[in-house]
Formats: structure tokens, sequence, C-alpha cells
């Protein structure tokens, strides 16, 4: 008989400092209340501060008034409507592809767009830091899998020589989004050409915040559809409100619209958060001070660290991780300032590989600089209280 013992397996992660629990939370702005306290969060996905921007929740409401508030059934039945159309439109213009599709998650259109591209006797190749959803999709398209260390381009062009396939996806993410850094896209993209493969990027924490007018890691790193054919963002990150798209060519939208079961098979986000959204889009589009504010804050909150002697991951992006190493110490560190007014979760296996547990501070454009300084203050003094051999 088989050991369904769950409840020792969930000790024994609770024992390792992998126990995982929710805890419902009031989150507005930079500001949230938990368990009866005030906290200055420092960990939410809502970079440029559009989540709770009365604008984009005055335009929620109306569409709410106007369509209710599900969408009633998938895209193909009863689901899709005008303001679906409307922002499907809108971000291509914003991207410069020739058209998106949405996506109920995030997840939803890695997984379904990967298995709709790739086959058995196809091939993907994978970094080894790219998110879940990358390479769930990979494994569920029963195409051979290859991973890449992060961002080794050598490593990728030997693995590429290896084999006789049909078809060759190259995978990665943008803007990552546990180490903050970005990928190495434009050799990426050279090495695609040169094995006829296709790029795809998934720039979920990148489209709104870097890049030319917030047109992410793909337009920072100059490059177009014909170098990156796939092209997948998120609409729950800079953009404040919920659900993914995959930008392309019309035959690879119309391929997805045909094979990507989890685009057909189920139901499609509801109209007032694409009326939500289309508002979203037009603030990042108008107000690049909420970039630029976060650019500042990003700068201060490095060189604050690197005065107290705290040593950051290599990034330049909103996401700052703090690398701790044991997972214990980091949920030590994370409940530390939590008692000093900050919520910064600890990040821990297997969202990272073993031995790499980080606080994974993240800035909004809605932070104060004194918010940025406080947080400095108690991060060293917390990191000053662990054990030595964890600083």
């Amino acid at each position: 008989m088989p050991n369904w013992d769950l409840a020792a397996e969930v000790r024994a992660r609770r024992e390792a400092g992998l126990y995982r629990r929710t805890r419902a939370i009031r989150f507005q702005g930079a500001w949230a209340e938990l368990e009866g306290r005030r906290l200055r969060v420092f960990c939410s996905n809502d970079y440029l501060g559009l989540a709770a921007e009365p604008r984009v929740v005055q335009a929620f409401q109306r569409a709410a008034a106007e369509h209710g508030v599900g969408s009633s059934g998938a895209h193909l039945i009863t689901g899709h409507r005008a303001e679906h159309d409307a922002l499907e439109e809108e971000l291509a213009d914003f991207l410069g592809r020739s058209r998106v599709l949405l996506f109920s998650t995030g997840y939803m259109a890695n997984m379904g767009l990967i298995d709709a591209l790739v086959k058995p006797g196809d091939a993907v190749y994978q970094d080894w830091l790219n998110h879940a959803s990358l390479y769930d999709g990979s494994r569920l398209s029963g195409a051979k899998v290859y991973r890449y260390p992060h961002a080794d381009v050598a490593a990728l062009t030997a693995l590429l020589a290896q084999g006789e396939f049909r078809r060759r996806l190259i995978v990665s993410d943008g803007l990552f989004s546990m180490d903050g850094d970005v990928g190495p896209l434009a050799a990426l993209a050279q090495l695609a050409r040169e094995h006829g493969a296709w790029l795809m990027v998934d720039d979920a924490h990148g489209i709104g915040v870097i890049g030319p007018g917030g047109r992410g890691s793909v337009a920072a790193a100059g490059l177009a559809q014909h170098d990156v054919p796939v092209l997948v963002g998120t609409l729950g990150k800079a953009f404040g409100c919920f659900g993914a798209f995959v930008a392309g060519s019309d035959e690879l939208i119309d391929w997805c619209i045909q094979k990507a079961r989890t685009y057909i098979y189920t139901t499609a986000p509801p109209p007032a958060v694409c009326a939500a959204t289309r508002q979203a889009l037009r603030l990042v589009r108008e107000e690049e001070w909420r970039r630029e504010r976060l650019s500042l804050l990003v700068a201060r909150f490095r060189a604050g660290a690197e005065q107290l002697g705290l040593s950051l991951m290599p990034s330049e992006s909103p996401i700052q991780p703090l690398l701790v190493g044991d997972a214990s110490a980091a949920l030590v560190l994370s409940r530390g300032l939590e008692e000093d007014g900050f919520l910064v979760t600890a990040i821990r296996p297997p969202t990272v590989p073993p031995g790499t547990a980080r606080l994974r501070v993240t800035l909004t454009a809605l932070h104060e600089p004194e918010d940025v300084d406080a947080l400095l203050e108690a991060l060293a003094r917390r990191w000053r209280q662990l054990p030595e051999a964890v600083q």
C-alpha cells in the first residue's frame, strides 16, 4: 500500500523551514494590515502602484456595472466581449506586435502555449531559473527538455548542437523573478537564428517596468517580433490587474486559438478586469514618472545596502534579492522585519534552488525615500542578529 501520511510530510517541511501558509491581508498601495498590524510592504509585484490607483478602480467599477462581475464562459463560447478585443489591440500596439491573445493567468498562458507549439520529436531549451510554469509547459508537451545553467550562452550552444529535432524552442524569462537580472536576450536571439529555432520570452516582470516606454526586456535589448517570435506577459504585476497574454504574429495567435487547451477550455477574464487593464495601460504609457521614481528608489536602496554592508544580488530592477542561504534563517529574518513593521516574505526552496533562500525585496513607485531608508536600517539590524555562520 502507498504511504499517504501527508501530515508527516507536512511536519517534515515545517521542521526544514519550508512550511507555507496563507494569511489574509488587507493591502493597498505600499501598506498592508495583517493580523491587526500596519506594515510597509516590500514584497508585492505592484511595481508601478496601479493596483489601487483610483482611475483604474473607477474603470473596473464602471465596466462591472455594465457587463457584470463574470464573463459567463470561455472565450470561444460566450466569454469574449468588446473589452477583450480592445485590450488585445491596445497591448499589440504598445508592444509593437501583430496580435495579442488574452489568457486567464500567466501559468495557463505558458503551459498552453508551449504545449501548442512543440510535441514529441521536438526540443525545448530552458534556462535553469525559468519560472515553474515554463518548465511545466515543456513537460506537458512531451518534447525533449534541456535545461542549461542560468544565462549560460556557451552551455546552450553546446546543447543546441546535440540531436536531430523537428522543431527547437528556446525559452527564457526576460526579467528573472527571483534574481532580478535580465536574460542575455540578444545572444539567445542570435543562437535561435543560427539553429533555426524560435525564441520565447516570458517578460512577466519586465513589461511596464523596464525598456523604452516600459515595453520590457525584449525592447530594452533592441529586439523585435522577428527576433523573438513568442512573447508572454502578465497583467497582474506592473499593470496592477489580473490575467496574461501571448503576443506575436497572426499565425501564432491563430494557432493558439486552435490548439492552446488552457485558452480553449477555461473561463475568459471578466470584461471589467479588461477595462481596468486598459486604463492601467494608458497610465503605463503616459506616466513616465512612475518608472523614473522606481529607478531612483532602486538606486537609493542599493546604495544604502552597500553602505551598510548588505550584499545584494546583481539587479537594477525593482526586484532586489538579499541572499541568506539557509531557509530557516531567511524565515527568522523575515519575521524579525515583520516585528519592525515591514512585510518582506522569505523565498525558500523549491521556489529557489536549495541553499539559496533569500529575502526578495521589491520596490514600488508608491514607496517614499524614507520607507526605503527605514527598511535598510531594520535589515541591517536584523542581519547582525543572525548567527555568524549565516552572515
